[in-house]
């Protein structure tokens, strides 16, 4: 399959940060475990839907639509990564779960069976497309007239401690990298509410509703575990394997992220403030 997106199919196919939610699966599917649920809700999945999964990951999304449709629904799931469709696919099996196919693709380009799914769905699969308006046109044309995708991104990075408070420690401690371009396709692309709703205008689809709305991400092994998480996942991890920092760096700067995140404890668990940019459209009937 040749891709529009070739350096972020290697990032997530080959790239040790990239794969790193491979080593961090469990960690990452219970720390995002309210974004999941929000898109599904928002989705309104039912029995006998077929759906499509966009950037299906390890596919902890995969299997919740899965089990949300029933043995008489379908769950189509794609990435751009060959190692998370693998990782996937053994995760369905252990699971049980027959009524899914993955496909190694490139949403952007990739020819799906049009007019087929009654809904689409991603959890942070979607800021990473070189072309968004192509992208949100393609993945349309699977969809049958009137179904609906709903989509999660990451709001700004001052509202996210999950990333704004291992990224100011890592760049206190090593640095700031070359700045890129605030929509460049990354984690934090769909920050802006207005300009991912103009592109999804663009890309011809209607009802188009766009909400930023506020969650608590699930702390992981105490807030040490936490701290430990999202500094070696994330604009931190980036940070550091920019300068190449090694383990003393990552030590100093997952302390100061631990001190920062006491102050978010909840008993004994942490509770991380997050802010989830909410996408939902229609392909036009």
């Amino acid at each position: 399959m040749t891709s529009a997106n070739e350096e972020q199919a290697e990032y997530w196919g080959q790239s040790e940060n990239g794969t790193k939610w491979l080593t961090y699966e469990d960690q990452l599917d219970h720390a995002f475990a309210p974004v999941l649920n929000l898109v599904l809700n928002r989705a309104e999945l039912s029995a006998g839907m077929k759906v499509l999964d966009i950037g299906c990951g390890t596919g902890v999304s995969t299997l919740a639509a899965a089990r949300r449709v029933g043995p008489d629904g379908q769950v189509l799931a794609a990435d751009i990564s060959q190692p998370f469709l693998d990782r996937a696919t053994a995760r369905a099996l252990e699971n049980g779960l027959d009524n899914i196919q993955f496909q190694y693709a490139d949403a952007q380009t990739f020819a799906f069976e049009p007019d087929l799914m009654d809904a689409a769905i991603s959890r942070f699969g979607v800021m990473f497309f070189s072309d968004s308006v192509a992208a949100f046109a393609n993945i349309a044309k699977a969809l049958k007239p009137g179904a609906q995708m709903t989509f999660a991104a990451w709001a700004p990075l001052d509202v996210n401690p999950w990333f704004r408070v291992p990224h100011i420690a890592a760049v206190k401690r090593l640095g700031h990298p070359p700045r890129v371009d605030r929509y460049a396709p990354g984690p934090l692309a769909f920050h802006d509410l207005d300009h991912v709703t103009g592109m999804m205008v663009q890309a011809g689809l209607s009802d188009v509703k766009a909400e930023a709305v506020p969650v608590k991400l699930q702390g992981v092994n105490g807030v040490e575990g936490t701290a430990a998480l999202c500094t070696r996942v994330g604009p931190a991890a980036r940070v550091i394997a920019y300068f190449d920092g090694d383990e003393r760096d990552v030590q100093a700067i997952q302390k100061d992220v631990t001190t920062e995140f006491q102050h978010l404890q909840n008993g004994t668990k942490p509770h991380i403030p997050a802010v989830i940019n909410l996408f939902q459209a229609r392909r036009s009937e």
